[in-house]
């Protein structure tokens, strides 16, 4: 099985690894996407006005454009303890046992605008790029992953059970036929039911926790929310490719 968390915009600092090495990172397929998008980022970072505007930051921006100066010298961390926010605090991997974490390294992904997907033990710089930005002088993120990152990430998964989290937007830059996905929903005291941005980070991170935790093996939709209401989420099957949790 393989989960496919989305990235985050907040991403902590610094790291005990060494500086980027594109060969170390799964899927090698990427690498030259990879290498383009990062020289970009590099060279885009030292026009710092051109930086803010294609990546939508606002004045006070400059850290951000620091990281990305630096991604090729910069030390790098492990994928899942780069990213931050309210999903990753709910996922909580600093907690897993050794167990935990080598069957988070071997179950979960990331994805990524820079690097397409990422393992969770990938070692990445900090960096800032998000999926719908425009760099100057390529195509869109989506035409340049597209052809190459959905075949990797099927290949990668011929078989298993692909638990897709992402947004749409990083969906969009390489789909995975036939994967579940997740869909948080808040349900009012009228019934009615609306997504809430807070929550569905939240829950997806419950989510992904209960698939490295838990014990189950799940092969489908069904085995998959079985292993989520152990776990003491509400769930229900919206259809064979999509589970529904409630909040």
């Amino acid at each position: 099985m393989l989960v496919i968390l989305p990235p985050s915009e907040t991403k902590s600092d610094g790291g005990a690894l060494g500086p980027l090495d594109l060969d170390a990172l799964s899927l090698p397929q990427l690498t030259a996407v990879r290498d383009k998008l990062v020289t970009e980022l590099v060279e885009l970072s030292a026009d710092p006005a051109a930086a803010r505007k294609a990546l939508a930051l606002g004045k006070g921006a400059e850290s951000e454009i620091a990281r990305n100066a630096a991604l090729r010298t910069s030390p790098t961390r492990p994928a899942l303890e780069r990213y931050t926010g309210v999903l990753y605090d709910a996922l909580d991997a600093r907690s897993f046992t050794k167990a935990q974490r080598a069957k988070a390294q071997a179950r979960l992904a990331i994805g990524s605008a820079l690097f397409g997907v990422v393992r969770a033990g990938d070692p990445i710089p900090a960096y800032r790029l998000s999926g719908g930005s425009k760099l100057p002088g390529l195509p869109t993120l989506s035409s340049l992953w597209k052809p190459v990152l959905g075949p990797a990430l099927r290949a990668e998964t011929t078989g298993q059970l692909v638990v897709d989290l992402r947004s749409g937007t990083y969906q969009q830059l390489g789909r995975i036929p036939g994967a579940v996905t997740a869909t948080v929903l808040t349900e009012r005291p009228d019934g009615t039911r609306a997504v809430v941005s807070h929550f569905n980070k939240h829950h997806k991170g419950l989510l992904a926790r209960a698939l490295v935790c838990g014990r189950g093996e799940p092969s489908d939709i069904r085995g998959l929310a079985r292993v989520a209401e152990k776990a003491g989420l509400r769930v229900e099957i919206a259809s064979s490719a999509e589970l529904l949790v409630l909040t």
